[in-house]
């Protein structure tokens, strides 16, 4: 299978996530399921994995490794709308997997944490974005971030599927998760160190599964 070759290049570089194969073929399979089902992905983290949310984010909204030229259909109705920019958009336009970090919109995350509670911030956009079917990715190097849990708990009850990418222990939040990707290290940097190559991975197979 394709992504045993991913996963297998994945582990010949970092040996260390031979631990992780299993895990994160779940999260990969898990989100090919939900953009099949036209789902979304919702991101979110701390500090170091906030900035890993908004990464992963910019690697499934364009093009990462692959091509991904428009359809025909959204060719064609660029062109019926305007003559003389539909052809130079659909040129450049390139086929997104709909993902949103949940650290992204500054005005609202400000406005949660001011007006109700910082440790809801996450939990209120699943709330607003989250649909069964979808997917949360739920970054945490403790595995033990209040808000990140809080959001894992809402988006279980909300029926979507919560992948934990955390370390060795996995924390109280792997508890609430379908899938708990827990990378075998326990300080800060060194989890985050091996959260970049393993979403990277899941970014390639996913890409490749649709866009091949």
């Amino acid at each position: 299978m394709k992504e045993e070759v991913y996963i297998n290049d994945l582990v010949k570089r970092y040996p260390a996530l031979e631990s992780c194969k299993g895990d994160i073929n779940q999260a990969i399979q898990a989100i090919i399921k939900c953009y099949s089902d036209n789902g979304k992905l919702l991101i979110c983290g701390n500090g170091g994995s906030c900035a890993d949310a908004d990464h992963i984010v910019g690697e499934l909204m364009k093009s990462f490794e692959k091509q991904r030229p428009v359809d025909d259909e959204l060719r064609n109705s660029l062109l019926s709308v305007s003559d003389e920019r539909g052809s130079s958009i659909a040129g450049r336009l390139q086929k997104a997997l709909p993902a949103i970090s949940l650290n992204a919109h500054t005005a609202l995350y400000s406005a949660i944490a001011n007006d109700i509670d910082a440790e809801i911030v996450f939990a209120q956009q699943v709330a607003g974005y989250g649909e069964k079917g979808d997917v949360l990715i739920a970054i945490s190097t403790s595995g033990n971030s209040q808000n990140v849990i809080d959001a894992a708990i809402t988006a279980k009850a909300l029926g979507l599927t919560v992948i934990a990418l955390t370390g060795q222990n996995g924390g109280k939040m792997k508890q609430y998760s379908d899938i708990a990707v827990c990378v075998p290290a326990d300080n800060t940097a060194d989890v985050q160190e091996f959260h970049l190559p393993v979403y990277h991975t899941i970014c390639k197979m996913v890409e490749s599964w649709f866009y091949e």
